[in-house]
């Protein structure tokens, strides 16, 4: 007897140009014309399920059925997370460099992490009160790449601030395009890939000597399942998988700005709230409620039958970012700029998904998203408590089409100065 899969397929030869032509909304719109979490489309060539929600969630990061060797476009691959990352493993070997990589996500260095957060920005603060105005975004960008090397361990020269800043945010702002730019975003990684060898190279033999808590000193030692020093390629990749999603943080930031200009009545709150939870669930809302990245992709580990329909072996499967953390059915009113719903909320690592879900060590869930919570949490402090500025008339809309998006105007900012 022939299964019958509930899963709706689209239909059509295929719908890679719908996929870039309606961004963040596509797997959202298809979802509501299906009225289901689960669909069958046919992209770039490949027949592909997508999913949403908390049970698209909770299948898409179970190990056992899916995996992430081979499965990123080679686009991602040679942009955002280069082709040797911890992104691209499985089993033993991913799970041996994702402890690595969150052994250094300790209290002390996330302390150490704010502690340069905060000297930064109060640089920055005194340089913007001398200027006219600012684009947050491009100020965030050479900002937060030095924080990140600073607290990575990395020495900069003021030449390589200028050069390699803008660089690193080529990494994020170009998988998704084509031509000109995606050559771009390419380019941009083999000379950053280059950077971060030459630095892994130098620690190994001694001229450079990075305090040994930091990420360069332990990414550079760390020796693989057989007791080797990880290849040059794999820790190339994994220093820039340190650097570069901090750096893409500046994305947050920009709309952590956008938030406060356009809810003054929850910044009111946060100042007369009193709750120090009140800025987590704040910068929560914004991680909910502003787009980021869109969505991941996976590939089947093993045939299995889910809702009758017969996933195969190395199949493609992508699940939804953007969708889940505004979906109805999880969020009252997803519209609506509400921090106070953070006040119920339960934790689960299925329903609120913007950096990935599931297990940090164990899956594939983003090991920066501490990083991620605690700078945004800093730089919304300084833009409530610290400092005043104004915001002349710009265009702040931003595309739901173009991932990832961020403000048209990168949040223009003028006569920013200290409260008195």
């Amino acid at each position: 007897m022939t299964r019958r899969s509930s899963i709706p397929r689209e239909v059509g030869l295929d719908h890679t140009k719908d996929v870039l032509r309606e961004g963040y909304q596509y797997i959202p719109n298809r979802k509501k014309a299906f009225q289901s979490d689960f669909f069958e489309s046919r992209i770039l060539g490949e027949n592909t399920v997508f999913m949403s929600g908390v049970e698209g969630a909770e299948l898409f990061y179970n190990t056992e059925y899916f995996k992430r060797e081979g499965a990123a476009p080679k686009r991602v691959q040679k942009t955002l997370l280069g082709e040797h990352g911890v992104q691209g493993l499985d089993g033993p070997a991913h799970r041996h460099r994702k402890e690595m990589l969150m052994s250094l996500m300790s209290e002390e260095r996330l302390q150490v992490l704010d502690q340069t957060i905060e000297t930064y920005l109060e640089q920055y603060i005194e340089k913007w009160e001398k200027e006219k105005s600012i684009k947050l975004y491009d100020e965030a960008v050479e900002m937060i790449f030095q924080i990140a090397c600073d607290w990575a361990g990395i020495p900069l020269e003021q030449h390589e601030i200028r050069n390699l800043a803008p660089k690193t945010a080529d990494l994020f702002e170009t998988p998704a395009t084509i031509g000109l730019k995606q050559f771009k975003g390419r380019n941009s990684r083999i000379q950053l890939e280059d950077w971060a060898k030459d630095l892994i190279v130098k620690t190994r033999e001694k001229d450079l000597h990075p305090l040994e808590e930091t990420a360069l000193h332990v990414i550079a030692w760390h020796r693989d399942l057989e007791g080797k020093l990880e290849d040059l390629d794999a820790v190339a990749d994994d220093l820039l998988n340190i650097i570069r999603p901090m750096v893409a943080i500046s994305i947050y930031v920009t709309f952590t700005a956008h938030a406060v200009v356009h809810h003054p009545k929850e910044v009111e709150k946060l100042r007369m709230d009193g709750d120090p939870d009140s800025y987590k669930r704040f910068i929560q809302e914004v991680r909910r409620f502003y787009p980021f990245f869109p969505f991941n992709v996976a590939r089947v580990k093993q045939d299995f039958v889910y809702r009758g329909h017969a996933f195969k072996e190395n199949d493609q499967v992508i699940f939804d970012f953007h969708g889940t953390n505004n979906d109805p059915k999880i969020w009252d009113n997803p519209d609506l700029f509400k921090p106070d719903r953070f006040k119920e909320w339960d934790g689960s690592p299925f329903n609120f998904v913007p950096q990935g879900g599931g297990d940090y060590l164990g899956g594939h869930r983003c090991a920066g998203e501490w990083i991620t919570i605690r700078m945004m949490q800093i730089f919304l402090h300084y833009f409530v408590e610290k400092i005043d500025f104004e915001v002349p008339p710009q265009d702040m809309s931003y595309s739901l089409v173009h991932p990832p998006t961020m403000p048209n105007s990168k949040i223009v900012m003028k006569n920013v100065r200290w409260k008195a």
